[in-house]
């Protein structure tokens, strides 16, 4: 599904540091940030505990838009801090919805960052709002810092509180929150999304989505967090809380390691970049292809590209080239324009293809559209045949628990039949990655396939529009 594509997003990336000496501590979050991009990308933001006192800084943008070095310049030194980039799948794309988020109660200063969609957010945001709460904002990551608040005011302790807050919480989350004297992170009883610690040479615990951002702040993966497991870390060490775990089966969301996560981190335990090219084997096995050259679509279908050449026997070659400049503020041409987006985001390398048979490795069929114009750019470039392959099976069901997967209606593989969509995306062959090899991928470990088989790990939302909490605001003020 490659980087042009606009039907499927990752929800979150979050991010957090406890130092034992005051450091720069918002330019080592804005690092770990950067590594995180491929995880949200419209809006950003850094909160940083000096000795309790909190500062931040949110705003819509990358990372490299939104703290520019003078931005980073006023953030002062401090033992702590959070961030997190945003693709929301609950609430709209305003300034308001940006986290982390803060909170200022009787008990103190809290700044919560959250990955993942809670499936009861809309009952919980109910239940708040007959008691007196007032929200400020349209994501389901308020909700759960007022559960936590809540829970707080009666519970002796931050992680007590968060404990007793994961009792009613449902859904994926994997959370970094920061008090004025701890650092504390969770991940919920399913693992839906990944989250992991380490420490750098300095002595300082790092929180992360993913190992590649701990990595890019110069730490060292000590593990993952488990499912349902509360970690908190304060300058004497790290303290574990397993009252949850092994309460749910373990169901980590099996996309993360075809498309979301970044090719050189490691997902509980299992290589993302040898994940893919275990999928591309696997297509090489089910849907083998007479070809001369084998190319993926940048960036998420390189890896797999390479499996299903390694395993075929078929050469390996770029034949895309992906513009790595344009980002969120790239103008997309006018409707009238005659010129086409993809063409301006990706090139055929017509010295690889020209003449040649072609197969083409890619994570996902969406609607079909973009696929379509790949395939169109490819043949201008004069390749012969193009035979897709794609290391994902066809996406037949939404996903409600943080990925933006479209309704049915919109999915093309619930429209058409794989002939059809073949035949509309111009395509001589078309082969999906078989359901029944997911497992291979995850290292024999539990993971959701919802999006593909419909088996829902938990009760779905009743109400599953992404800007649900916008249209009650709307009804109400109608």
């Amino acid at each position: 599904m490659m980087g042009t594509q606009t039907g499927l997003h990752e929800a979150c990336g979050v991010f957090g540091i406890l130092s034992p000496e005051p450091c720069d501590a918002a330019r080592l979050v804005y690092y770990g940030l950067y590594a995180l991009q491929h995880r949200g990308q419209e809006s950003c933001g850094i909160v940083v505990n000096d000795d309790g006192v909190f500062a931040s800084h949110k705003d819509l943008g990358l990372v490299g838009e939104v703290f520019t070095p003078e931005i980073l310049a006023r953030f002062p030194a401090g033992t702590m801090a959070v961030g997190h980039t945003r693709y929301g799948t609950t609430g709209g794309n305003n300034r308001n919805n940006c986290q982390p988020l803060e909170v200022n109660h009787q008990k103190g200063r809290m700044a919560l960052a959250h990955n993942g969609n809670l499936c009861n957010a809309a009952e919980l945001r109910n239940e708040l709002e007959l008691g007196g709460a007032i929200f400020h904002t349209t994501s389901d990551t308020e909700t759960i810092a007022y559960i936590l608040t809540r829970e707080r005011l009666r519970a002796p302790s931050i992680e007590e509180a968060l404990s007793r807050a994961m009792q009613t919480l449902r859904g994926a989350y994997s959370l970094v929150l920061m008090s004025p004297q701890k650092l504390i992170c969770a991940r919920d009883p399913n693992g839906f999304r990944p989250l992991c610690y380490g420490k750098t040479p300095d002595g300082a615990y790092v929180v992360a989505s993913e190992s590649c951002a701990v990595k890019a702040v110069g730490g060292e993966v000590v593990r993952d967090v488990e499912p349902g497991e509360i970690l908190v870390f304060q300058k004497n060490g790290v303290v574990s809380r397993r009252e949850h775990c092994g309460k749910q089966p373990k169901r980590a969301c099996v996309f993360e390691y075809i498309y979301f996560a970044r090719p050189d981190s490691v997902l509980d335990g299992v290589s993302v970049h040898m994940s893919r090219v275990e999928a591309g084997k696997i297509l090489a096995a089910a849907h083998p292809a007479q070809a001369d050259i084998v190319i993926g679509a940048p960036d998420s279908g390189l890896d797999a590209a390479l499996g299903f050449s390694m395993a075929s026997g078929i050469p390996y070659e770029i034949g895309l080239i992906k513009n790595k400049y344009i980002g969120r503020t790239f103008i997309a041409p006018e409707q009238g324009a005659r010129i086409d987006g993809v063409r301006l985001k990706l090139a055929a390398v017509e010295q690889s293809v020209r003449g040649k048979r072609v197969v083409l490795v890619d994570d996902s069929i969406v609607r079909g559209n973009t696929i379509a114009r790949v395939i169109r750019l490819l043949r201008d470039a004069g390749a012969r045949e193009i035979h897709v392959r794609i290391s994902s099976p066809p996406f037949l069901h939404p996903c409600y628990y943080g990925t933006d997967i479209d309704s049915e209606s919109h999915l093309i593989a619930c429209r058409h039949s794989a002939a059809e969509i073949c035949k509309r995306i111009g395509a001589d062959t078309l082969g999906h990655l078989p359901a029944e090899k997911l497992g291979c991928l995850t290292g024999g470990q539990g993971f959701c396939s919802a999006c593909f088989d419909g088996d829902y790990p938990t009760e779905i939302p009743k109400d599953t529009r992404k800007d649900r909490f916008e249209a009650r605001l709307s009804d109400v003020r109608a």
